[in-house]
């Protein structure tokens, strides 16, 4: 596929900004469990965005600018990751046990590597 930088800018700051939701645990008590806010959004929502943009993004790493070490990151999150939505899909149930948290905590690596900023 070609992109031009822009695209693919703006694709990866999308990506980051799943990935800041999916580290971010106040944000998915709001709007995963209690359904407030403006954003209409849920795990299966935040599951799909974040797989649509994962492959290419992998498979084009460099043309995103990625270095080796942010994808290296990047991999060890995205494999726990997927483990983790394939057995579970209701955050009311797995939001507060210690493998969400190690998610959560995973997440925030990814988006330290990449100097994200919200």
């Amino acid at each position: 596929m070609n992109l031009s930088a822009e695209d693919r800018n703006y694709i990866l700051s999308q990506f980051l900004r799943d990935i800041s939701h999916i580290s971010d645990k106040e944000y998915q008590t709001r709007i995963w469990i209690r359904g407030e806010g403006p954003e209409c959004d849920d795990f299966d929502e935040a599951v799909c965005c974040y797989s649509s943009s994962a492959e290419s993004i992998f498979e084009e790493y460099k043309a995103y600018g990625i270095s080796d070490i942010q994808l290296h990151i990047l991999k060890q999150f995205h494999e726990e990751f997927k483990k983790f939505w394939v057995d579970n899909d209701l955050p009311q149930l797995f939001i507060d046990t210690p493998e969400w948290t190690r998610i959560t905590l995973m997440a925030k690596k990814v988006l330290e590597a990449f100097n994200y900023q919200k």
